[in-house]
């Protein structure tokens, strides 16, 4: 068993994507200042200096769809994913890959999930909190969610800027807020649309200790309650749901936000996330000495050992290969 860490929320940036992007009209992604720098011995050095043995690399906003362009989006999937499988033989043992889907065309989402699995080998999937509008509990989006959890595909949630962040956001960077309540948003669609019901065997992840979602899970659920429960939404009990998916503790873990989730979920649901190349090296390095210096969830146990134990039940391919 490997004693380093598993990273669950790590990125990378090749080159072309970032030129494509800002092409795109992304020159300043989410209302951040600019594209952070990536580089795979940067990455490397990261994780040496951490204590991180794998991080399982993927795609953050804006994702790979970038307008009205199907068949770009499916190109710039295929190109991103191919690339990063790349990276992950390259280094083997230290980086796995979640892919990018070109949500929200369907038919290549489906067209990619079989060439991910069954070509690049992937360690699962990373799908934003939407496209375009396109929240993840959109009927559109069931053959998806059928094939994944056909599959058994671990699901990595990660946020964007919501659609109507030109009003909310306030001029701000969409990441301080806006991404929080996406996640939350998301989540309570996938809770209310019976996607988590209907799809028990897909291993999903709620990324930054579950964003709003620890406080705002009594208050779903007593909504669920109201509403007349239907076909398509059997099971109403939000917080068992919730506590059947896996939170990541990028950003600022402690000293409260991973308390507020451990009153929704046991430590056995907590994953390390690192959030790089997004956040960068400097704090990066010191989220994790927070963790580091928090009070062990058990006693004999540390985040770290914890963490780690929780990464090898989705990923028991995660120590080196």
């Amino acid at each position: 068993m490997t004693s380093g860490l598993i990273d669950v929320h790590a990125h990378l940036l090749p080159d072309f994507y970032v030129q494509q992007a800002t092409a795109a009209g992304h020159a300043h992604p989410d209302g951040m200042g600019g594209w952070p720098s990536w580089f795979v011995r940067d990455h490397l050095d990261l994780m040496d200096r951490n204590g991180i043995e794998i991080a399982m690399l993927s795609m953050s906003s804006p994702g790979v769809h970038f307008g009205d362009d199907d068949k770009a989006a499916r190109l710039l999937a295929r190109r991103v994913n191919a690339y990063t499988a790349e990276v992950a033989r390259d280094h083997r043992g230290r980086f796995g890959n979640f892919v990018s889907l070109p949500l929200p065309d369907v038919d290549g989402a489906l067209e990619e999930i079989a060439f991910a699995f069954d070509e690049l080998g992937a360690d699962g999937v990373a799908l934003l909190t939407h496209t375009h509008g396109v929240y993840l509990g959109d009927e559109r989006l069931e053959p998806v969610f059928a094939e994944l959890d056909r599959r058994g595909a671990v699901v990595f949630l990660h946020p964007t800027s919501p659609v109507c962040w030109e009003q909310s956001a306030l001029g701000r960077p969409r990441p301080m807020v806006e991404y929080i309540f996406d996640t939350a948003r998301t989540v309570a669609n996938l809770m209310m649309a019976g996607v988590l019901t209907r799809h028990p065997d897909m291993r999903v992840i709620v990324p930054h200790c579950g964003a709003a979602v620890p406080v705002l899970a009594d208050r779903i659920n007593e909504f669920m309650q109201l509403i007349v429960p239907s076909r398509e939404a059997p099971a109403r009990d939000a917080v068992q749901q919730l506590g059947s998916l896996y939170y990541d503790m990028a950003g600022t873990a402690f000293p409260r936000q991973v308390p507020a989730l451990l009153k929704l979920v046991g430590p056995d649901r907590v994953l390390f996330g690192s959030d790089y190349c997004w956040t960068p090296a400097p704090l990066a390095d010191a989220h994790i000495a927070a963790i580091d210096a928090a009070e062990p969830p058990a006693e004999g146990a540390t985040w770290r050992s914890l963490t780690t134990a929780n990464a090898l039940r989705l990923f028991p391919q995660a120590p080196p290969r």
